[in-house]
């Protein structure tokens, strides 16, 4: 028997492995959505779009499709790739259902637009607000960068025309907030355009810049700490004016185009105006100047406007053109940026190259193509890109450290993403277990480690207690909980009775007017509060003397706050669950439902047989009571 000699070792290959999981690394997008709070956020603003009695909720579907995009997948059917992985991914939608989603979102038109963005915006403010230094706001300035992206058409459909690079296909113009040189960036704004639309449509840019600002949190919508940066086809005297404009107030830095004018206006300036120009660590660019130019040519724009040209050797092999002179290649951008050095504000200017970078990665991640057909439909696609785009983003942000927050996605899928591990069930609870050979196993467990370590969406706001006991002394009970889940550390709710909850006026303890008071009726007691999102927490009843009412009237501040979409926080949410564990009591298992309903103004504990049942074990399982109220 001869043995095969090669390059490479031999090995069988068989189809029957189990409890093995390809693309494991995802599931740090995953953690990311979960931690952003992008999953309630949209599956809330697609519920008017889900029919009844719907198996699969329209926003899971959508981010599922947007996590195929993120791992590589270029159209709707590679959300095949998750629905492989259950354990994961969760249920994910047959192709068919994917696509009807897609018609009928499109279908609905601008509405469904305003509440994906809606959705994004406010998953944005929660990751920034927990990236904190690392955040692109941490300077206290935001950039955004406007360009436009060729998108090639291999077939017939809706507005794909022929483009001002003699191709076919479509002309989007994008947005994308500058994360610094220490990381990346995120889209904020995508419009589906004809390919023959022009680069410089001021009306165009108002709208992608509208959309851009309406993504920023609400501090930055207006004011000089918002930056829009764009190429010479955003210098136009409607843009700029609307830049501009009274009530808003943004700053500026777009590129301008070499009249004749401006041409003869660089040409009249002395040697001695021109500034040496510098680069990002300071030191001096050779071979660039900077000057500032003023008079006639600043004429007919808006008021406080600077024009800074910038004149450079070119680089070997660049065709000069009619413009430059002796040699020198000259360019010109406007700010209304006062105060700065020119060098420092043409150095600024410069750094809008980074978009180009972004532009890159979102034909790596989806844009290559827009695959349905109809512009409504190639719209949604736009949106779901940027969903996948975002989520390349904020992971980085949140969870990597150095060198590998500037990963591009291709890096990202080849080293993170594409990891493969093993599942495996312990104690009921499901594990993945990557290769200990695999590189960069360190870098995904570590980065889980430190999205673990982040509040939960409806935690966020919470006064989440430092010690294991509270200011009086009373013992804090954390009960435990699934990985995933929502729960809220409260104090372990103590009932004077062992059957029933406190009744007395002194277990209401009335001497708290603001935070209990008596209903007339039924005799529940009220909690001021209106309609907010779903916080549960899980606490125990133990038959001690001192009351749980008291507990809580002692200390309001464990009482659940949750965060409206006005980002104000509330008392108590609309709907407070705090379900209670089983206690024995004479061979019976009975638990309780304490629900504080702010719309009703109302707490009360009841025992239900789904509680009771969860908790049901032994012998002599008790039946549920009627619905009892605090009187």
């Amino acid at each position: 028997m001869k043995k095969r000699i090669g390059s490479y070792p031999r090995v069988r290959v068989e189809g029957g492995g189990r409890a093995v999981v390809s693309q494991a690394g995802a599931v740090l997008l995953v953690e990311t959505v979960c931690k952003a709070g992008l999953d309630r956020a949209i599956s809330t603003a697609l519920a008017p779009w889900r029919r009844p009695r719907a198996v699969h909720d329209p926003g899971k579907v959508l981010l599922d499709v947007a996590l195929a995009v993120a791992l590589g997948g270029d159209c709707l059917a590679d959300v095949g790739m998750l629905r492989a992985e259950p354990a994961v991914f969760g249920p994910v939608a047959s192709d068919p259902t994917v696509s009807r989603l897609i018609d009928t979102l499109a279908a609905a038109g601008p509405k469904t637009l305003h509440a994906i963005r809606a959705a994004r915006a406010e998953a944005r403010e929660c990751v920034w607000s927990m990236a904190k230094t690392a955040a692109p706001d941490a300077g206290g300035q935001v950039i955004v960068d406007l360009d436009g992206v060729l998108v090639l058409a291999h077939s017939e459909k809706q507005d794909a025309t022929a483009t001002w690079k003699k191709t076919f296909g479509h002309h989007p113009l994008m947005a994308f907030v500058d994360h610094g040189s220490g990381g990346s960036g995120e889209p904020v704004a995508g419009l589906v355009r004809p390919g023959n639309a022009g680069s410089n449509t001021a009306a165009d840019h108002i709208t992608t810049g509208r959309l851009a600002l309406a993504q920023l949190p609400k501090k930055y919508r207006r004011g000089r700490r918002t930056l829009m940066r764009t190429d010479s086809a955003g210098g136009t005297h409607e843009f700029t004016a609307w830049l501009a404009r009274q009530g808003r107030w943004l700053s500026y830095s777009v590129g301008m185009t070499i009249t004749d004018a401006v041409h003869e206006a660089a040409l009249k300036v002395p040697p001695a105006a021109w500034t040496p120009a510098i680069k990002s660590g300071g030191e001096i660019r050779a071979g660039a100047w900077v000057a500032e130019l003023d008079g006639d040519v600043l004429k007919g724009w808006p008021k406080g406007m600077r024009l800074i040209v910038r004149k450079e050797r070119t680089h070997p092999g660049t065709q000069l053109r009619f413009t430059d002179a002796d040699g020198l290649r000259l360019t010109a951008f406007a700010t209304n940026t006062s105060g700065v050095p020119i060098a420092a504000l043409e150095l600024r200017h410069r750094q809008r190259a980074r978009a180009e970078d972004r532009i890159q990665n979102a034909r790596a991640t989806g844009l290559r193509n827009l695959p349905v057909h109809d512009t409504a439909q190639n719209q949604i696609w736009l949106e779901i890109v940027q969903l996948a785009l975002d989520l390349l983003a904020w992971m980085p942000m949140l969870a990597l450290t150095g060198k590998t927050r500037r990963w591009e996605p291709r890096k990202l899928r080849l080293r993170l993403f594409s990891a493969a591990a093993q599942l495996v069930t312990t104690a009921r609870r499901r594990h993945l277990r990557f290769a200990s050979h695999w590189p960069w196993t360190g870098v995904i467990t570590d980065a889980l480690a430190r999205l673990e370590a982040l509040p939960n969406p409806a935690d966020q706001y919470l006064p989440v207690p430092t010690s294991g006991t509270t200011p009086t002394g009373t013992t804090w009970n954390p009960a435990p909980t699934r990985r995933d889940s929502r729960a809220l550390d409260l104090p372990t709710i103590r009932h004077k009775t062992r059957n029933s909850p406190p009744t007395s006026s002194a277990d209401r303890h009335e001497s708290h007017p603001d935070l209990w008071q008596r209903h007339p009726g039924a005799g529940k007691i009220g909690v001021g509060g209106r309609p907010a999102d779903v916080v549960r927490s899980w606490c125990r009843f133990e038959p001690v003397r001192k009351s749980g009412a008291e507990d809580l009237a002692q200390h309001p501040e464990v009482l659940p706050r949750a965060r409206r979409a006005d980002s104000s926080l509330l008392p108590v949410p609309r709907r407070a669950v705090v379900r209670c564990g089983a206690r024995h009591n004479a061979g019976r298992r009975r638990a309780w439902i304490w629900s504080a309903n702010a719309a009703q103004g109302s707490i009360s504990a009841r025992p239900t047989a789904k509680c009771v049942s969860a908790f049901r074990g032994g012998t002599g399982a008790g039946t549920p009571r009627s619905e009892r109220s605090l009187r």
